[in-house]
């Protein structure tokens, strides 16, 4: 099918339904090629839990395996790789002292930090390389428009 055929489509269609039919393409895509862009040496499991204890603060192992709706025994591998990875540390509840909490480490950190940079870094290249000025322009509006109105 050609860009005509495929543009002729879209205007016989319900351009909601088209909307959100080229986001659900074009997220997933863009997702598979953002990880291809990353430091490898975590799963997808562990770059998750890693990236929820970042941004959720420490957490118990039972809270992590509930909040990624994965078994205790998968959370406590996960967890076991992540620390000897040294990406994790495992401490006392202050609250509960016979409660283990998780936090990332100043490695675990880091690394995510630079997942995030070497991402933003191959996004922004790629934008440049592909989009004009106004084309990004148009990109930057309709995703404002999404923020605003879809994931408020």
């Amino acid at each position: 099918m050609s860009a005509d055929d495929n543009h002729l489509q879209h205007e016989d269609a319900d351009q909601a339904v088209v909307a959100a039919r080229l986001l659900v393409t074009v997220t997933g895509r863009l997702r598979r090629r953002l990880r291809e862009h990353q430091e490898a040496g975590l799963t997808p499991s562990q770059t998750s839990v890693l990236s929820r204890l970042d941004k959720h603060g420490p957490s118990t192992a039972a809270a992590l395996a509930a909040a990624e709706r994965v078994r205790p025994q998968s959370m406590g591998a996960t967890l076991g790789a992540l620390e000897d990875a040294g990406m994790v540390r495992r401490d006392p509840d202050p609250q509960d002292g016979r409660r283990l909490v998780v936090s990332p480490t100043e490695a675990g950190t880091a690394w995510l930090e630079r997942r995030r940079t070497e991402r933003e870094d191959w996004l922004v290249s790629t934008l440049r390389e592909r989009l004009d000025e106004a084309q990004t322009a148009d990109v930057v509006r309709a995703l404002e428009h999404l923020e605003r109105s879809v994931l408020a």
